[in-house]
């Protein structure tokens, strides 16, 4: 088994892709990150890559054109996608909206950080999870 991951952010913000992108890199160098924009764009390269799904999704939920609640429900509704961990990487605190999106199928909820030390821990956590064997609790790190 090999430790290299393959990853994908949905975010309509550029600078925290490149934030994600550089805390990735400083943890895991074997990890390849893809990134998507919109959630139209996070579909179409799901669709586009069968041979193998990402072995996790950060997914913001304030995006245009399909916002992160509209992905993840086509993502747990989907045979082929709905095994993919999901993490909720947002800038919202709101308690509902985070039960909400556990509710809708979410398997972890991130407050995006405030500082680059608190993002690469966030990424860290995320990745030292054993998807096969957690169990969702609603809490949310990073605040």
């Amino acid at each position: 088994m090999t430790s290299r991951k393959l990853i994908f952010l949905a975010d309509d913000d550029l600078d925290d892709c490149v934030l994600f992108q550089d805390a990735l890199m400083e943890i895991s160098t074997e990890s390849v990150l893809t990134t998507a924009n919109d959630g139209i764009e996070l579909i179409r390269l799901l669709e586009m890559v069968p041979e193998r799904n990402p072995d996790v999704i950060f997914l913001d939920l304030n995006m245009p054109k399909r916002n992160g609640f509209e992905c993840l429900q086509q993502i747990k509704n989907s045979q082929c996608w709905r095994d993919i961990p999901v993490v909720i990487f947002s800038t919202t605190g709101q308690q509902e909206m985070i039960h909400k999106v556990y509710e809708t199928g979410a398997n972890y909820f991130i407050r995006k950080p405030g500082s680059f030390p608190k993002l690469k821990q966030a990424i860290q956590e995320v990745l030292s999870i054993d998807w096969k064997t957690y169990r969702w609790q609603p809490l949310s790190i990073g605040m």
